[in-house]
This record gives C-alpha cells, structure tokens and sequence, in this order.
C-alpha cells in the first residue's frame, strides 16, 4: 500500500506586464499579415471599384430587360390577360344571355301555373280543345317531299 502525501503544484500567475507582452507578441505577427493581405488585394479592388458603376448599370439593364420580357410573354404576361379578358367577357355575355332566357322560361312556366287564359290558349293550340259551340278546323299536314330512288349500277 502506498501511503504518499502529495502536494500540488504551486502555480505562479505571471505579472500584468508579462500578460500584456505575450498579447502583444501575436498582434504584430497578425498585423504584418494583414498588411501583406491588404497589399495584394489592393489592386483588385482599385479595378473592381472603378468599374462597379458599369457593374450596376448593366445588372440595372438586364434585370429591367428580363422583367420586360416576363411580364410581355410570361405565363400572366400580357398577351395572356388579353385573351383570358376577352374570353371572360364572352362568357359574362353568354351567362347574360341565358338568365334572360331562364327568366323568360320561368315566366312561361308561372304563367302556365296559375294564369288560366294562358293555359286555355296552351289547350286550344296543341289539343285542338274548343269551347262548346266551337269549330275547330285543323290543316293537313303538308306532304313530305318525295325521296330519290336509289341509283341503281346493273348493267
């Protein structure tokens, strides 16, 4: 069995001199880097910057040209909205015309309901009904028109 003391270590905490030195030796190393960064790139940049206007002007020109293109012949452009607004206005026409059919219609209907000259003058024209007393003389029907003999190939 191993029946030792031992002691820790005693730390010594450096003084605030010696942490200013040692963050300082770093920050010069980073800065020379920075400067040997800055200093190859600098040229690029002087270009990039003196062209960025030309840049921005055509990125401008060809995002305007795009959306011109999209909103003339895209999937809603324009020519589309024309032909689906001329459609919707036939159709608004055709859905005119029919309610001013369907309430003709449900006049004629109510008025064969409940109007009785109406239903009298209904009576007298499709059954040939009469009031006693009346004649009632009906034309023939016309003749149907005669019907071509078949054309006959014997020989």
């Amino acid at each position: 069995m191993d029946l030792r003391v031992g002691f820790p270590k005693i730390r010594v905490l450096p003084t605030p001199e010696e942490k200013l030195r040692s963050l300082t030796q770093g920050a010069d190393q980073a800065e020379a880097w920075a400067q040997k960064v800055r200093m190859t790139a600098e040229p690029v940049l002087g270009k990039v910057y003196a062209v960025r206007r030309r840049l921005a002007t055509t990125a401008v020109a060809v995002l305007a040209i795009w959306l011109f293109v999209h909103i003339m012949f895209g999937a809603n452009g324009i020519d589309v909205y024309r032909t689906k607004h001329s459609e919707y206005q036939s159709l608004q026409k055709e859905i005119d015309r029919i309610a001013k059919d369907n309430a003709q219609y449900s006049g004629q209907i109510n008025q064969l309901k409940t109007d009785p000259k109406r239903i009298e003058k209904e009576a007298r024209e499709q059954f040939h009904y009469a009031r006693p007393g009346e004649v009632v003389y009906v034309s023939p029907e016309p003749p149907a028109p005669p019907q071509p003999m078949p054309h006959s190939a014997s020989k």
